[in-house]
């Protein structure tokens, strides 16, 4: 029985050290292969063999060592923080790229830079104010007009252009979340499959859905739990994504698919082919809740995919986004009467326009660009227009029938305040009709004014051949000046006498005073960036600011996406510490288990001599 125990524990050393080469062989084999866990030899003795017993204890005899498992070196711990900080990462990441977008279509740092646009349309104007009687400085003004809403309107559209592109970067992610969650799924069947012995580990397999699990984590915010048998079911933003049975796929809607999938009427605009992340298994439900802000308190801020959807916003951001405080004059009559009902009710309503602006406007870089930039645009023409065709406010009175411009009527139900063409304060062009009313800046769509007819005040007073301000309607595009809406009046480009200059008085002099007060008004505050700010700016200080504003967003999310940088390497560089194969430290192994294995092997030798001595002995 001895002789027995002898040659097992030799055999068994063989074999020990053949398992420990291997595994070091393996190890070294893999040394460069991108998500591959060193592995153990893990050892055991084997089962002691009873020979007898005594009256304290048994009576047994070793048979040597026996390898247990071949066993990863990980910490899961590392492993939930790493793939946290790398979410994190993503996210922001994917908001630095997009403000360096921005920033490079603006030209500030490098091209030909939007503010020498600006400044330019300035200068023009300056000139046409010493000069009014030059056709050179008039045709000057109309060409840098024509120069400054041509350059916006490519700012713009290539804006408008990298939002719609964000869908490509989107689409993309969507497509790998769904095969790595396929993948996790079949390895998860051949991991049970290959463990169900309880013999062997499926080391390798497990090296793949770990590295797979690492390369989700940087795209979606995960929650991931390994079950008894070795699945992982994973949960991406609260919602089952890869079960023990089924793996559950991602999908997308246009913004069009999924305002008819929710039954919202809203009127369809180029925001109709933005993507919206879903579940089909949960009915087509968004994948991400934006009903707060993300953040880092709120361990929201997570993801690639998230960061690109945040970045990018569900619409096409214009001036009629930002929410514009009610001031405290426009609710007081011409008495000095003050409406402090309709003030507060005002009040309110600019509340929650303020917030709605800051949970889906102020948050989307993108969107918030695509509003301040038009807001500048609209103020610049605003002031142009407002001066060249200068409007005055009536009251109609309830019961007015209006014509339209399709041809169409109107009736108002009450007293209303409308704007008309104030025909008695209105410059008019050098031409030979002197002709009145002609804005430097149109609607392609909608004219300035309705057809001249008569309305009746509430006072009673008749006004004959009134040209009516037709209104902008945030709901209805064309009737905006916005940016894609804008262009230089046509007859102004084609007669550039039309510019009304002259003063209306019939003396044929040039109206001084309402180019000062184009002047003026360009030089006077006229709006704040968004609803948050305090501060009114004038024209060059607007655009000064908001371009600011993009360079201190822009440096934030480089800073936010530098530090996650730093601390996600910091957490890589500790699980590599212990996952890591040190070509060094295996081959002392490899060393090491051949000395074993060469040790084994000369003890069955001895133990083969002995054999043989006693064997020749006894013959």
């Amino acid at each position: 029985m001895s002789l027995f125990g002898d040659l097992s524990v030799g055999t068994s050393g063989l074999k020990a050290g053949q398992y420990g080469l291997n595994v070091v062989a393996h190890n070294l084999a893999n040394v460069d292969t991108e998500g591959y866990v060193r592995q153990q030899m893990v050892y055991d003795s084997s089962p002691y063999l009873l020979i007898g017993q005594t009256s304290v204890s048994p009576m047994q005899v070793g048979l040597g060592v026996d390898p247990a498992q071949v066993r990863q070196v990980r910490d899961v711990f590392l492993d939930k923080a790493y793939r946290q900080e790398a979410g994190r990462q993503g996210y922001y990441e994917a908001q630095r790229d997009a403000v360096n977008e921005i920033e490079d279509l603006f030209g500030e740092l490098q091209g030909v830079a939007f503010q020498e646009t600006l400044k330019d349309f300035w200068v023009s104007l300056q000139e046409l104010s010493k000069e009014p009687d030059s056709r050179v400085a008039q045709a000057t003004f109309v060409e840098t007009g024509i120069n400054f809403i041509e350059r916006s309107d490519k700012i713009y559209k290539q804006l408008k252009e990298f939002q719609l592109n964000l869908n490509t970067n989107i689409r993309e992610k969507i497509t790998r979340i769904n095969e790595i969650g396929q993948r996790i799924f079949e390895l998860n069947k051949k991991i049970v499959f290959y463990e169900s012995s309880e013999v062997e580990n499926a080391n390798d397999y497990r090296d793949e859905r770990n590295h797979l699990l690492d390369e989700l984590g940087t795209m979606v915010k995960i929650d991931y739990k390994e079950q008894v048998d070795g699945r992982v079911t994973i949960a991406i933003e609260g919602s089952t994504f890869v079960t023990e049975d089924f793996c559950y796929r991602m999908d997308y809607l246009s913004m069009a698919q999924y305002r008819e999938k929710q039954g919202i009427e809203i009127p369809l605009d180029e925001a109709a082919d933005i993507l919206i992340p879903v579940w089909p298994h949960l009915g087509g439900a968004e994948v991400f809740d934006w009903s707060q802000v993300p953040s880092t308190a709120a361990n929201s801020d997570i993801g690639s995919l998230k960061g690109c959807l945040q970045a990018r916003g569900t619409r096409i951001g214009k001036y009629t986004d930002i929410p514009i405080e009610p001031k405290v004059e426009d609710f007081t009559d011409e008495n000095g009467d003050f409406d402090e009902e309709e003030y507060k009710r005002a009040l309110d309503i600019f509340e929650e326009a303020t917030k709605d602006y800051n949970l889906n406007i102020e948050s989307s870089i993108m969107m918030r660009t695509q509003a301040q930039f038009d807001q500048l645009i609209h103020g610049v023409v605003t002031i142009i227009n407002d001066t060249l065709c200068p409007d005055k406010e009536v009251t109609i009175a309830a019961g007015t029938t209006v014509t339209l411009n399709d041809g169409s009527t109107y009736t108002y139900e009450d007293d209303t305040k409308i704007r008309i063409f104030d025909e008695e304060h209105a410059p008019v062009g050098v031409d030979e009709n002197a002709t009145p009313g002609e804005e430097l800046f149109s609607r392609k769509t909608v004219r300035r004014y309705m057809d001249p007819q008569d309305i009746t005040l509430a006072d009673g007073t008749v006004l004959e051949n009134v040209r009516i301000y037709n209104t902008e309607n945030a709901n209805d595009n064309y009737s905006l000046y916005t940016l894609g809406e804008i262009e230089v009046n046509a007859a102004i480009v084609e007669n550039k006498s039309k510019l009304p200059v002259i003063n209306a008085n019939g003396t044929g002099d040039y109206d001084m005073d309402m180019i000062k007060r184009l002047l003026t008004k360009w030089q006077e505050p006229y709006a704040t960036l968004d609803p948050n700010a305090l501060t009114y700016n004038n024209v060059t200080n607007y655009y000064t600011q908001f371009i600011g504003e993009i360079a201190t967003k822009g440096d934030e999310y480089n800073i936010l996406a530098t530090n996650q940088e730093c601390m996600t390497n910091a957490v890589n560089d500790r699980r590599l510490a212990k996952t890591a194969v040190s070509s060094d430290e295996e081959l002392t192994y490899l060393i090491r288990y051949q000395h074993a294995y060469n040790a084994s092997a000369r003890y069955i030798g001895v133990i083969d001599d002995m054999l043989e001595h006693l064997i020749l002995r006894l013959a």
